[in-house]
């Protein structure tokens, strides 16, 4: 006897029995829990999820909203150097070509300094040379007339003097 009331106990416990109570009760916990679900904490986690989502997506946007204008600053950046960059060759060129102009300037003025140095040297050497020449002559005519004086044995005038050194004068310039 004890084996059939085992076995009919282990027939009440199998788990291909049904018992109508506890089918319900599931049911009715698992509807609970589903309706719960469904309309208290899933709505919850969708909202949060679409937060969340627009979240990113403003971010991803500011992202590029920033890239962007970055590329316009740098490419603003780029063109204001590219400005400075052929300001700066254009001050160096005016620079050189004002120092060229400068220095050709000074040339000239250097160059006419020194005609006009040469000239005045010139003219100082044809004075010295007049001086020095009609030095010599007034000597050589001191002298001639002396040597004459002394062959002739009497004194010489002055215009017979100035006679004398002419026709000297000018033979010597002949020759």
């Amino acid at each position: 006897m004890t084996i059939l009331l085992l076995a009919n106990e282990a027939v009440a416990d199998s788990p291909l029995s049904f018992k109508l109570l506890p089918a319900f009760s599931t049911v009715a916990v698992f509807l609970v829990a589903f309706l719960t679900f469904a309309f208290v904490v899933w709505p919850k986690i969708t909202k949060a999820l679409d937060a969340r989502d627009e979240k990113i997506l403003g971010e991803i946007r500011a992202a590029e909203a920033a890239q962007a204008k970055a590329k316009a600053a740098q490419s603003e950046f780029e063109k204001r150097l590219d400005e400075a960059r052929a300001e700066a060759d254009r001050t160096i060129r005016a620079a050189r070509d004002e120092a060229e102009r400068q220095a050709g300037e000074l040339r000239a003025a250097a160059a006419k300094e020194l005609e006009a140095i040469k000239l005045r040297a010139t003219q100082e050497l044809e004075g010295a040379k007049r001086t020095a020449l009609s030095e010599i002559h007034a000597v050589a005519a001191g002298l001639a007339t002396a040597i004459a004086g002394k062959i002739l044995k009497r004194e010489i005038q002055p215009v017979d003097q100035k006679r004398l050194v002419e026709e000297s004068l000018s033979e010597l310039s002949s020759r």
